[in-house]
């Protein structure tokens, strides 16, 4: 069976991470970066190709991919596979080079920043690195020049110079070698260069967002501006590198489930660098506790297979019987071995890591033409239809006590969601928080246009919420005239737990029970989810609108203090955009939770 592109590209992250296309066989051809891999790999299947490419792609059977946290970190794992797995399209675009270092000399009395490809024995200085591209080395020593005018001239010219050149006229030299700048103040400048270089900045950066205050008091905005891009220039260079800069061996499992199906990604960190990633999909026939089914896929992963034992196996469940499992795996390496889901630090960003690519994997696999067409045949037995449904529309309401009411309409057909075709209905009008005459609007506008000649009628409309919301979109459809569609309500059980739900049919007096592992009930569960998801959003938009003239303006926990410093830390709103959880968190004064809603707020 040919490689499906169009389907495996619906449902692809944006996020950065590496790709591995495979051939028939399971054989790697090509290991690749990307800063959005949606929009990388969809360039393949796109457009016109070289010949080489083209051959390339002709061979391709299945595309795996990892989902890293920065480019930089994509570029280390790339780096790390091509070199392990050596695929055929990668030997003649990369060659076996050394990361490019930072070179200091301590043999001259105004030292500059150099670039060096590899360390030289006996060569009298500091080397700063690695770093994982050339272009990053050039663009810090570009942003070192701006920040600290530090020279970038050749020795020979140095020596020979009688007035100072053009870059000291665009500010980018303080001209040491007209004496412009004396030898000890030179080297202050270099000194904190390099502490920038190094990751140990934020003396520096404390002394520019004093000095971009008092630009701006003193209405200096044009100098002001410049700092302010300069300290995000700043926070972009201090941005951990975790992958690359922190020790440890360790294995990192975390399990993703929805809708019935299980993903468990296991990504092995060796010296502190991510060598890669590997997902299962086990089979939960028992039905086990996602906790208990994750300690047994670890207690086979390593017992059953014989696989290397790292120091340290993370899992983002309590495994049960940890201690039990951590003395047997230490047994079998001859050493401590450390079994917790409890982490801090960069293993706490290993995890986190671990869990997007869980999630990232298994929305792949749910939106699999496979998957999909064994669900809606499920579904087509299971209500007794003589052929399988085509397009489902599912609607749900989101509110806060009333406030900013929206109601969603989510599509699928046979190849998963159609997105083009969902919908979001303000509601106006009606009682505060009462969802049933929330619903009555939204089917009434939705089915409105159908019964007058517009739009797409579904085969089943699905109604989260039971026996209410089935009458009510009864008597909606009855009322508008428009018939020959399957009412389906999906009632939570008594415990709301998943795979326990109860199907009305058409009636509260016709019901179907299907069981947990049911292809057909994770189809619904999917759709209702998705319904769910959609109304949430647009009601947080809305909501989010409403409430705030800024940005930050409504975050619960940002006040004025809070809003002032995060803008001082970071240069201005844009910053603060783009930060990461865990830049936000070294801010003073905002704790990890703290963060985490501002970045939730923030992106959505």
């Amino acid at each position: 069976m040919s490689f499906d592109s169009r389907q495996f590209l619906a449902n692809l992250t944006q996020s950065p991470g590496i790709y591995r296309m495979l051939d028939e066989h399971g054989e790697t051809l090509y290991v690749g970066k990307a800063k959005r891999l949606k929009a990388r790999l969809a360039s393949y299947f796109r457009g016109a190709l070289n010949t080489k490419t083209q051959a390339m792609v002709s061979r391709i059977a299945d595309v795996q991919v990892t989902v890293t946290r920065s480019e930089i970190e994509a570029l280390l794992l790339e780096q790390t596979l091509i070199k392990e797995l050596r695929p055929p399209y990668n030997i003649l675009l990369r060659d076996d080079k050394s990361y490019p270092f930072v070179f200091v000399t301590d043999r001259h009395p105004f030292p500059a920043l150099e670039y060096k490809r590899a360390r030289r024995r006996h060569e009298g200085g500091r080397y700063l690195g690695p770093y994982p591209s050339s272009n990053a080395v050039r663009e810090s020593l570009s942003l070192m020049q701006k920040i600290f005018r530090i020279r970038n001239c050749e020795d020979s010219v140095f020596a020979h110079r009688t007035r100072p050149c053009l870059q000291y006229q665009i500010r980018r030299c303080s001209a040491p070698c007209v004496g412009y700048i004396g030898e000890a103040d030179y080297r202050r400048d270099l000194e904190h260069a390099v502490m920038c270089l190094e990751g140990r900045s934020e003396q520096v950066t404390q002394e520019l967002t004093e000095a971009m205050e008092t630009a701006s008091r003193n209405l200096a905005f044009e100098d002001a501006a410049r700092l302010r891009d300069q300290i995000q220039h700043l926070r972009q260079l201090q941005h951990r590198q975790f992958v690359d800069t922190e020790g440890g061996d360790a294995d990192v499992f975390a399990l993703a489930e929805r809708e019935g199906a299980l993903c468990i990604s296991v990504l092995a960190v060796r010296q502190g660098r991510l060598l890669g990633a590997r997902h299962q999909a086990p089979d939960n026939g028992l039905g086990l506790d996602p906790a208990e089914l994750l300690g047994e896929f670890v207690s086979q992963y390593y017992l059953g297979q014989g696989r290397e034992i790292p120091r340290e196996v993370i899992g983002s469940l309590p495994l049960p019987d940890s201690d039990i499992l951590e003395s047997a795996l230490s047994s079998r390496a001859e050493r401590r071995v450390r079994v917790t889901h409890r982490v801090r630090g960069h293993r706490s960003q290993w995890l986190e890591l671990a869990r997007t690519n869980a999630e990232q994997q298994l929305g792949s696999r749910l939106a699999s033409q496979g998957e999909l067409e064994r669900r809606f045949s499920s579904l087509q037995t299971a209500l007794e239809l003589p052929d399988p449904p085509e397009r489902l529309e599912c609607f749900d309401i989101s509110h806060s006590h009333g406030e900013a009411t929206v109601a969603s309409c989510v599509v699928f057909d046979r190849n998963g969601p159609r997105k083009s075709d969902y919908r979001r209905f303000n509601i106006e009008g009606e009682t505060a928080g009462d969802d049933y005459a929330a619903m009555r609007q939204a089917l009434t506008r939705r089915f409105r246009r159908l019964a007058e000649g517009e739009g797409i009628a579904p085969d089943i409309l699905l109604l989260d919420g039971g026996k209410g919301q089935l009458n009510l979109a009864r008597e909606v459809l009855a009322e508008l005239g428009v018939g020959n569609i399957l009412l389906l309500g999906v009632a939570k059980g008594t415990t709301r737990k998943a795979g326990l739900e109860t199907l009305f049919i058409e009636t509260i007096d016709r019901t179907l029970d299907l069981p947990a592992s049911s292809p057909g009930l994770h189809l619904i569960q999917h759709v209702r989810d998705e319904a769910h998801r959609f109304a949430i959003t647009g009601h947080r938009n809305r909501r989010d609108k409403a409430r705030r003239s800024s940005a930050l303006e409504g975050i619960a926990g940002i006040g004025p203090k809070r809003r002032r410093e995060l803008l001082r830390f970071f240069g201005g709103l844009q910053g603060v955009k783009q930060a990461s959880r865990e830049e936000l968190a070294r801010v003073p004064g905002i704790s990890d939770a703290l963060a985490e809603a501002i970045h939730r707020s923030l992106h959505g």
